[in-house]
């Protein structure tokens, strides 16, 4: 039984009963008071802050601040409060997440988690996103509120292995009618809003719509790479400490080391597989650190972005994060405004 079943664990101060019936959204997001079905995802180490979350959220739609060390995401989380009383989720990457970064989240109204075994981090309501129909179904049995379903098309780290559209078919023949998914992956405008939900989706998860938006953690130089893109790559190139598929934009890093294999070069993703146990559990802090060292001639590169707030060396030597959707994006505007365009 989730909080969902049991209204003493729902974010009772933001609940809003007079949107519990919107027909606009799907019963999760009704019963937490949002009233548009567009979720921004949660893009870690700095991508996703509060002003981007906030923002989102006060829009109508539901901000996530993506994973930090613990006191960040607190700090954020306090940010975005002062930004909207509506209300906000967090993002926690299992791989990275330990108890303290659970309990800074717990805090959020929202947890959602990703890239590992589902099992329930909190009383709030919980979303966990999948990548494949078992992975689905083994989020349900571990009490997830929802489930939001990753095409391939995503950009970021790629948990699906199939068009988006095709993921949230099997998804909801798998889990019934009754059950809330939310489709991620391919979304840029407001028809693919509109076919996903007339597809059964509750609401729909989009990165590089908000990625390229005035509140972004981005750095300019990173945002404006995004705006020339034309094609994307799904690598394995920037996995050290967390050696999963990725959907990024050239850059120097990637004209150098994937020539031959778009995934990178095998002893390259050997040893990011050898040595992630170890890499993972570097503090967050300590790993924003040394991602200041990376160039692009030297293949140690880590999954931290390019951020406004920290050198511009990871435009040229880190993960230029972007799903396809990137070929169909001509401008950075609000985020307020994309919310209100993709539910329009």
């Amino acid at each position: 039984m989730g909080p969902l079943d049991r209204a003493t664990h729902a974010p009772a101060a933001r609940f809003n009963p007079s949107l519990a019936q919107n027909d606009t959204v799907g019963v999760v997001l009704a019963q937490l008071g949002i009233e548009l079905p567009v979720v921004q995802a949660g893009m870690g180490g700095g991508l996703a802050g509060s002003e981007l979350a906030g923002a989102v959220s006060a829009a109508g739609g539901l901000g996530t601040i993506g994973i930090l060390a613990p006191d960040g995401l607190r700090s954020e989380l306090s940010a975005g409060r002062a930004i909207t009383d509506r209300p906000i989720a967090v993002n926690l990457l299992l791989p990275f997440a330990r108890r303290a970064h659970f309990e800074a989240a717990s805090e959020a109204d929202v947890v959602v988690t990703f890239w590992g075994r589902p099992s329930r981090p909190t009383a709030k309501v919980w979303i966990h996103q999948c990548g494949s129909v078992d992975e689905a179904l083994a989020a349900r049995s571990a009490g997830a509120d929802a489930v939001i379903a990753q095409g391939v098309e995503a950009g970021g780290h790629v948990r699906g292995t199939i068009p988006a559209l095709e993921l949230l078919a099997r998804v909801r023949g798998a889990v019934g009618d009754g059950y809330p998914i939310l489709s991620a992956g391919g979304i840029a405008e407001a028809v693919d809003v509109r076919a996903r939900l007339d597809a059964g989706a509750e609401a729909v998860v989009c990165g590089t719509r908000f990625l390229m938006s005035d509140e972004s953690g981005a750095h300019p130089d990173y945002k404006a790479r995004l705006l020339d893109a034309r094609q994307t790559i799904l690598t394995e190139l920037f996995g050290m400490g967390w050696p999963a598929p990725h959907r990024v934009v050239a850059n120097e890093a990637t004209e150098r080391w994937l020539r031959r294999d778009p995934r990178g070069p095998v002893w390259v993703r050997a040893l990011h597989r050898a040595t992630a146990p170890v890499v993972s559990r570097v503090p967050v802090p300590m790993q924003f650190r040394l991602s200041a060292a990376q160039t692009p001639g030297r293949p140690i590169f880590g999954p931290a972005a390019a951020t406004a707030d920290r050198t511009s060396n990871l435009v040229e030597a880190g993960p230029l994060y972007a799903g396809e959707t990137v070929s169909r994006i001509a401008d950075i505007r609000p985020a307020g405004e994309l919310v209100r365009e993709l539910a329009s």
